[in-house]
């Protein structure tokens, strides 16, 4: 029987009390583990002491979480974020180069969220601070005083672009998702291409092109949208886990494959 792929999921920084923690949501480790089948290895924002190569050896695929703060909006040469702007700069320290390295490296990736958009941003994207104030999309921002099961609801169908991952996957042209974001693509990234589109036009998904990128030949897509929540009862968002899956277990038949012949 082969062992699980071993997969990574980001983490956030934060102070809770007088201590610094390194955390991740069960949603997303749970997914991973349920979804996904593999073994789910939260990665620490360390990246003033685990060089991306080191952190790649080890692993059969990355998952690049959501979370409440927003990628610093120097790194793609945007205008300084509002006061209050929640930001984690010891996990963009972390993820930006980290992604590229996985690309580059064949190892299988899935952007979540800030996950999608640190995937635009490490390959030269930019983004929209403020989606709802740039004047042609709607507002794509989640009522913070619902239950979570209204949050995470379905809130606006999106449209499948044909002959890419999510249409491999044989997902239906359109589907409906959640939306639960403030910030969003304006500039798609060279190398990457749009897998799927909002009613308003914003994109909701993106993957590496084939070739487009040096080493861009793994499982490499990106989504705006939280497929991880209660990703068991929704086939369209299974598939996605399961894809990410199967990638990640070709990786590490591949990997024990070598360290056997090299034995």
């Amino acid at each position: 029987m082969s062992r699980l792929p071993l997969i990574g999921v980001t983490a956030c920084s934060k102070q809770i009390g007088l201590h610094a923690y390194h955390i991740s949501g069960d949603k997303y480790v749970r997914a991973v583990a349920v979804a996904a089948k593999g073994l789910p290895l939260i990665l620490p924002s360390l990246a003033e002491l685990l060089d991306p190569t080191d952190i790649l050896d080890g692993l059969d695929g990355i998952l690049f979480t959501g979370s409440p703060s927003n990628v610093e909006p120097f790194h793609y040469s945007g205008p300084a974020s509002a006061p209050g702007t929640a930001h984690d700069p010891a996990r963009d320290r972390t993820t930006l180069p980290l992604i590229r390295a996985a690309v580059a490296a064949g190892v299988p990736v899935l952007g979540i969220c800030r996950g999608f958009q640190e995937m635009n941003v490490a390959f030269g994207g930019s983004l929209h601070q403020k989606v709802h104030e740039v004047g042609i999309f709607m507002d794509h921002r989640e009522d913070d005083n619902d239950p979570l099961e209204v949050q995470y609801a379905p809130s606006h169908p999106m449209h499948i672009e044909p002959g890419g991952v999510l249409a491999g996957l044989g997902l239906p042209s359109e589907i409906s998702v959640n939306s639960i974001h403030g910030q969003g693509v304006e500039r798609l990234a060279p190398g990457l291409r749009v897998e799927a589109r909002a009613p308003d036009g914003l994109i909701e998904a993106l993957s590496v092109e084939k070739g487009g990128i040096e080493g861009g030949k793994a499982f490499a897509l990106g989504v705006q949208w939280h497929p991880e929540w209660q990703v068991s009862s929704n086939p369209h968002y299974l598939a996605i886990f399961q894809a990410f899956g199967d990638a990640c277990r070709k990786r590490a038949i591949q990997r024990d494959a070598d360290a056997s012949t090299n034995a």
